[in-house]
């Protein structure tokens, strides 16, 4: 049984300033009405800005949206959907390009039978070790890691004044 709306998170990390009126055009557009969408400057890429919304939207709008964030390449986001058993995660940063993983109501991801078989084709071990933390978005997760943290370290940097 499919859920009609799931809901939705889009973190945008950091943005180019240029492209924020660009991408609220675009993310209105897939959603299929005006988001409240507040930007804030991202101290660990100057010149971008950050953002987060959450919404409600049929099965798939996460990966329509992830579709569309990944085509301006100085991007670095994430865009989640999920159910009340199951979802979808994507991650973006231009380094690394798209990362697609299938996770359960907690965020944990999933790996398939097909991806073990892929991950495990070679013999050897380093090989299987890197195409299993590749399958789980490892690097992802190092590369998107400090941008989760800039609400926390401004927080604690109002603390200290």
């Amino acid at each position: 049984m499919h859920e009609k709306n799931l809901a939705g998170l889009v973190v945008i990390h950091s943005a180019p300033t240029a492209l924020s009126q660009h991408i609220e055009w675009g993310l209105n557009s897939l959603l299929g009405a005006p988001q409240q969408i507040f930007w804030r400057d991202q101290p660990l890429t100057p010149g971008s800005v950050r953002t987060s919304l959450e919404f409600r939207a049929p099965t798939g709008t996460a990966a329509k949206i992830a579709t569309a964030l990944k085509g301006w390449h100085y991007l670095r986001f994430e865009v989640s959907e999920l159910s009340a058993h199951t979802g979808e995660l994507f991650r973006f940063t231009p380094e690394l390009g798209i990362h697609r993983a299938t996770v359960d109501q907690v965020g944990t991801i999933h790996i398939s039978e097909d991806q073990i078989r892929k991950a495990l084709a070679h013999f050897d071990e380093l090989e299987v070790r890197e195409n299993l933390e590749r399958t789980l978005g490892n690097e992802w997760e190092v590369a998107l890691e400090p941008y989760r943290g800039v609400d926390l370290q401004e927080v604690a940097r109002l603390r200290a004044i």
